[in-house]
């Protein structure tokens, strides 16, 4: 098996058009299945990739989920949110609130050369 150097695994991420963020109630799969609809998709910006990964430069904020709604995955998405390109497990607060509100947190949001982290 070959394996690529960060600097290609860097290109290779900063290529990808990752423009949306989605919230999901199970694993997305390669399709981004159990999409949660109330929240939609949200416009995010990742910043460039390093040491083999991009991070998502800002949190990003969701309405319309259902009060306290389980929030256990996200989805990436290309523009126009018709590609979905990957998902990956939350990490830490995995339910929206009582208002139906839900932040994807920079800090833990990140997209690598094997899935989204």
């Amino acid at each position: 098996m070959a394996t690529f150097s960060t600097d290609a695994l860097n290109d290779a991420l900063d290529g990808l058009d990752l423009a949306q963020v989605s919230l999901h109630s199970d694993d997305p799969g390669t399709d981004g299945s159990n999409l949660i609809a109330g929240g939609g998709k949200q416009a995010a910006t990742f910043n460039a990739a390093a040491s083999g990964e991009r991070a998502l430069n800002a949190d990003v904020d969701f309405t319309g989920l259902g009060a306290s709604q389980a929030v256990t995955h996200f989805g990436v998405w290309g523009t126009g949110g018709t590609t979905f390109m990957c998902g990956a497990p939350l990490t830490g607060d995995q339910a929206a609130n009582a208002a139906g509100e839900y932040s994807l947190k920079a800090t833990t949001t990140k997209v690598t050369a094997a899935a989204a982290a």
